[in-house]
């Protein structure tokens, strides 16, 4: 396999736990995707894949400087993307939090992955509406949402909505964790909902069918922006605070809510599942039965928050993993459940084979051929429909 780069820039969206890491599999799990059986794999011959908070990178590249962000793509990445099945993900890009301009960052990265499709439309393709999707999975590439995990960049001009609309942007979360203009994120200790500011923001994305996401917003944050919008909400990655106490997961009356309006709901691969230290593919499936249970399995999807390549050396991506947590604990970043030794995966769940393996497991819970062909992707396809 060639692990050369195949350009001189590396992107890695490891500047937060929740962004878009670029995770997969390792050599163990490809000795069980050798044991999943015909039928998953007739399930996963046709089906409609769509990771709505997800990467395509491969981690193992070794960094290569490029200012402010870097990218690790190579034929390993693209590869593996096609054994998984991937028809499309919300790729994060742009300001999420650091020391970047917002504006200028999200300007650059926009510019940065412009380019890089253009350079390999034989991989990739850019998602403008919901027919690209769909001309993803007959041409086989991945397709590629532009989103956003913060709205920093908006700075104080609702006008920028149209502006990002117009570069592709389809997706933008309206806070991360901390409190911004629009509103308040998950850690904020005092939720106060919605600004004058965040309510504009969310009728210009009505007005320019962007879709409004309420991942890492407060709950009062949240329930503001549902019951303000006009279009459908998505949540694009998140999981079961009935479950699981954390202000990353959302309560049942957020879900409930999302789903009445015509919303969607994507259930994330990541520790905030669990208690423990470390969330497993049983957690992730329990979570997608409540929210099927709460929202009606017509609205409820996959937002791994993840991507489909391995850390070779996970011993080694641990360590490194310890430093990264320092840092966002420094910076006040860092949301309740993480910590130094906290994956931001699931361990038994993640590589090429991870689709399938969910497929195993959703159908060993009864649920329907039907019903996890909406999870894995179509549920998401129609919600676009919808907007779009």
């Amino acid at each position: 396999m060639n692990n050369k780069p195949l350009m001189g820039i590396n992107i890695s969206r490891r500047q937060c736990l929740g962004g878009a890491a670029a995770l997969g599999a390792s050599a163990l799990l490809a000795k069980s995707a050798q044991a999943t059986s015909n039928s998953t794999q007739k399930k996963l011959s046709k089906p409609m894949i769509i990771n709505t908070l997800g990467g395509i990178e491969n981690p193992n590249l070794a960094d290569i400087p490029h200012t402010p962000a870097s990218i690790k793509l190579d034929q390993r990445a693209f590869d593996d993307a096609r054994k998984s099945g991937l028809t499309a993900i919300n790729l994060t890009l742009g300001y999420v939090a650091g020391p970047y301009e917002p504006f200028e960052h999200s300007v650059s990265e926009i510019a940065t992955w412009d380019r890089i499709i253009r350079q390999y439309p034989q991989d990739l393709l850019k998602v403008f509406n919901a027919n690209d999707l769909l001309l993803a999975q007959q041409q086989n590439k991945v397709g590629i949402m532009y989103g956003f995990q913060n709205c920093a960049m908006l700075g104080d001009k609702v006008e920028r909505v149209k502006l990002f609309s117009d570069l592709g942007v389809r997706i933008m979360q309206l806070t991360y964790n901390r409190q911004n203009q629009l509103g308040s994120g998950c850690m904020e200790p005092q939720d106060s909902g919605l600004t004058a500011f965040g309510r504009d923001i969310v009728k210009q994305m009505n007005q320019h069918k962007v879709i409004i996401d309420l991942s890492h917003s407060g709950e009062k944050t949240c329930l503001d922006a549902i019951n303000i919008s006009e279009q459908p909400i998505a949540i694009s990655h998140t999981g079961c605070r009935a479950l699981v106490d954390l202000p990353r997961n959302k309560s049942d009356q957020e879900l409930r809510l999302i789903a009445e309006k015509g919303g969607f709901v994507g259930i994330y691969f990541m520790p905030f599942l669990s208690t423990k230290p470390n969330a497993t593919a049983d957690d992730v499936v329990r979570h997608i039965v409540h929210a099927v249970k709460v929202c009606g399995s017509e609205h409820v999807g996959i937002g791994t928050d993840g991507g489909v390549t391995s850390y070779d050396d996970l011993d080694k991506y641990k360590q490194a993993l310890k430093k990264e947590n320092a840092e966002r604990v420094a910076a006040g970043i860092a949301a309740k459940g993480e910590g130094p030794n906290t994956l931001p995966f699931i361990e038994d769940l993640r590589g090429p084979e991870q689709f399938a393996k969910l497929v195993d497991l959703l159908s060993k819970v009864k649920l329907t051929t039907r019903q996890i062909d909406g999870i894995l992707g179509k549920n998401f396809y129609a919600f676009t429909q919808r907007l779009w």
